[in-house]
C-alpha cells in the first residue's frame, strides 16, 4: 500500500555530466506531473512523463532537475534561420523606405545581431545528458517510493485500527437492536393504560408495535456494513486501494445515515453518530492513498 505523500532525490553521472533530481508528490485525484528543469531538457519532458508512470498512478508529482557539464568542449552555436529571414525582410524594407542609404549588410552584420545565434543547451539535450537524466530520475523514483509505501503502511495500520472501532459500533447497535421494538410496546402500553384507566388492547398494541418495528429495522444496513467491513479488509491489502477504497467508504457512510433516520432510539443513535465520525476520519486517510 502506498500513500500519496513522499520525498525522493537522485544523482547519475555520465562522461562528464551530472544531473540532480528531486521529487515531492502530494495527494491528487489523478497523476498530475509538473517539471521545472533547464531548458536543455525541454525536450525530453515527455519521457519524464513516461518514466514516472512506471512507478505512479496517482497524485501530483513536482520534478525539480538540476545539471553540470564539465566535458571539455568548445562552444557551439546553431543559427536561427527565422530570426535572420525577419533581419533582412527588415533590411529590404528599410531600402525601400530609404533607397539613398547604403546597404552594408554582410554574414558578420548578421551574427552581431541579437538571437541569431543560439547555444547548443537550447538545441535539446544530447545522449550522454539524457541518460543521466534517466538514471537520476529512477533512482529518486525509487527514494519516492521507498517512503511513500513506508508511509502507506502508517496509514494502512490507522485504518486497520479504525475498522476495528467501526465494528464494535456496530456490534454494539445489532445487540441493543432487538429491543427497540420491545421497548416501544412496553412505553406504548404504559401510556394508553394510563389515558384508558388500565384498560389496553393487546391486539392493538401488538398492530402498533409491529408497524413500529418494520419502519425502525435496520437489518439490511448492518447486514450491508458487515459485508463492507470484509470487503474493505481485502482491499486493503492490496498496492494500490486508494480509489476502492474511496468507492466503498461512500457505501459506509450511506448504510451509517441510513440507520441514523431510522433510528427512533437514543443508544442506536448515540452508536451510529460515533460510527459516522469514525468513518469520516478513515476518508480522509484514504484521500492520501494511491
Amino acid at each position: 500500500m502506498f500513500s500519496m505523500t513522499g520525498y525522493g532525490k537522485g544523482e547519475a553521472r555520465e562522461g562528464g555530466v551530472e544531473v540532480r533530481v528531486e521529487v515531492r508528490s502530494v495527494n491528487n485525484r489523478y497523476l498530475d506531473v509538473a517539471v521545472k528543469a533547464p531548458r536543455v531538457f525541454l525536450s525530453a519532458e515527455e519521457k519524464i512523463r513516461e518514466i514516472v508512470r512506471e512507478f505512479l498512478s496517482r497524485g501530483h508529482l513536482d520534478i525539480f532537475v538540476t545539471y553540470t557539464d564539465s566535458r571539455e568542449r568548445g562552444p557551439s552555436f546553431t543559427v536561427d534561420e527565422n530570426v535572420v529571414k525577419s533581419y533582412l525582410a527588415a533590411s529590404e524594407e528599410l531600402g525601400r523606405i530609404a533607397p539613398s542609404v547604403p546597404d552594408d549588410v554582410t554574414r558578420s552584420t548578421l551574427l552581431r545581431l541579437p538571437d541569431v545565434l543560439r547555444p547548443e543547451e537550447q538545441n535539446g539535450a544530447d545522449e550522454t545528458t539524457l541518460l543521466a537524466l534517466k538514471g537520476a530520475l529512477k533512482t529518486a523514483l525509487v527514494s519516492l517510493t521507498e517512503m511513500r509505501r513506508a508511509e502507506g503502511e502508517r496509514l494502512k495500520a490507522d485504518l486497520l485500527s479504525r475498522m476495528d472501532t467501526i465494528e464494535k459500533l456496530r456490534e454494539r447497535i445489532v445487540r441493543h437492536a432487538p429491543v427497540v421494538a420491545e421497548n416501544y410496546r412496553e412505553k406504548l402500553t404504559s401510556r394508553i393504560g394510563e389515558y384508558l384507566g388500565g384498560k389496553v388492547d393487546e391486539t392493538r398494541i401488538l398492530t402498533e408495535a409491529a408497524v413500529f418495528a418494520d419502519k425502525c429495522n435496520i437489518d439490511e444496513e448492518l447486514t450491508r456494513l458487515s459485508s463492507h467491513i470484509r470487503e474493505f479488509h481485502t482491499i486493503l491489502s492490496e498496492e494500490r486501494a486508494g480509489k476502492k477504497l474511496d468507492f466503498l467508504i461512500q457505501e459506509f457512510n450511506r448504510e451509517c445515515n441510513t440507520i441514523c433516520s431510522k433510528s427512533n432510539d437514543k443508544e442506536v443513535t448515540a452508536a451510529a453518530l460515533d460510527m459516522k465520525n469514525e468513518i469520516e476520519k478513515v476518508r480522509e486517510q484514504i484521500q492520501n492513498l494511491e
